[in-house]
């Protein structure tokens, strides 16, 4: 089962995104109509937002009035709050319900329309965010959906901003243009990568890629930062520490296009502990590598778990190593060296580019490695280096 998250500012479109991937297959859990189920009249929720904020919010028939509950409770930060703390709980537990009818296979898509605002992404193998400027937005909430100006722009306000859902944002759909042009992007990322995301995740294999070395891409580190937050909530205390390693986290050094992380464990043990966790996070196990190539006499203390993305559009490598271990610490102390020396930089890219010509990449490598490690030790030694 592959769970995306599914979300945009008011107004921006993302239920037309939605519509398009539920036409496709995908199974909707809209965020918006569980909000509304768990309010109706006679349910828990509309009890207790009528005890938190008065009969005021009722119709005459009894039915929630939202208007009315929207000039309450967006009126000030706490208000707002009380009113999320009795309406994500409830939602949250229906849209457990469900998930858990779904069948295996399927592809969940979460329209969550304060998933960035709960910190929720984490959660997700995949998070959409659909956009669009927040002018077109305030005019788009008065033209069809009968918001006065001044609600329209408090409601805007009161959410997150775009570079807080650009930082959580692993595919940005711009819904600027017609609804034609984005149900055009939704389709494309639907055939291109949810759907071999989502067959990946089933035969529990990495997706392909392309070994080219590319110029750096000033998006790695962000890219990065999302991968580090959806593996520290994959792993929780299980993981010592989760770090960026590898070349895309030396800025400004051209690379593959992997992003490599390492999670320290406290031993091998653990390692396998995660391998169910990782794969719902989006990384199964590759079962054939199970170690590093040794470069000192004690083979053992380099044995690893090795993970890689199923997602096709962004490849994705997860060492696992355990705490205090040569090739854990080398891992470290390896980006620190590339960021420290310019010189070993580019002799290191020009082994990868020599390497790349070699039926096996891998291997070609590994005569620099020897001597790479050596190296870095003595500048480890030299500068007083700890992980």
């Amino acid at each position: 089962m592959l769970r995306i998250g599914l979300t945009g500012g008011i107004g921006a479109g993302k239920s037309t995104v939605s519509a398009t991937f539920s036409d496709l297959g995908g199974i909707v859990v809209d965020g918006d109509v569980i909000a509304r189920e768990v309010v109706e009249p006679g349910t828990e929720g509309l009890a207790r937002l009528v005890e938190a904020f008065g009969d005021g919010i009722l119709l005459p028939e009894g039915a929630l009035n939202r208007p009315a509950l929207a000039a309450v409770a967006f009126s000030d930060d706490e208000k707002r709050a009380t009113l999320n703390g009795i309406v994500h709980p409830l939602v949250a537990h229906r849209r457990s319900e469900l998930i858990a009818a779904a069948h295996e296979d399927a592809v969940i898509v979460e329209d969550i329309p304060l998933l960035v605002e709960s910190q929720m992404a984490p959660m997700f193998p995949l998070v959409i965010i659909v956009n669009a400027d927040a002018e077109l937005r305030v005019r788009r909430l008065i033209e069809y959906r009968g918001f006065t100006e001044e609600d329209a722009r408090a409601r805007i306000a009161a959410q997150a901003t775009e570079e807080q859902r650009r930082a959580v944002a692993d595919v940005w759909l711009d819904n600027s243009g017609s609804p034609g042009a984005v149900v055009e992007q939704a389709r494309a990322l639907w055939h291109e990568r949810i759907l071999p995301f989502a067959h990946n995740l089933k035969v529990r294999r990495p997706a392909r890629r392309d070994p080219a070395v590319v110029p750096y891409d000033a998006a790695w580190p962000d890219q990065a930062r999302r991968i580090l937050a959806r593996l520290n909530t994959a792993c929780g205390h299980r993981a010592v520490r989760i770090d960026h390693i590898g070349s895309t986290a030396v800025p400004g050094m051209d690379a593959k296009d992997v992003i490599d992380v390492q999670v320290t464990v406290e031993s091998l043990d653990v390692a396998d502990e995660l391998a169910e966790a990782l794969l719902t996070a989006g990384y199964p196990v590759v079962p054939g590598i199970t170690a590093d190539n040794p470069h000192d006499d004690d083979p053992a203390l380099w044995h690893k778990r090795f993970h890689a993305s199923a997602d096709p559009g962004r490849p994705t490598n997860v060492h696992i190593r355990v705490d205090g271990w040569p090739n854990q610490r080398f891992a470290l102390m390896f980006v620190d060296w590339l960021r420290a020396n310019p010189g070993v930089q580019a002799d290191y890219l020009a082994a990868k580019r020599a390497a790349l010509a070699t039926p096996d990449y891998a291997v070609a490598k590994e005569p620099w490695f020897l001597d790479a490690y050596r190296r870095a030790q003595q500048w480890a030694d030299a500068t007083d280096w700890q992980p």
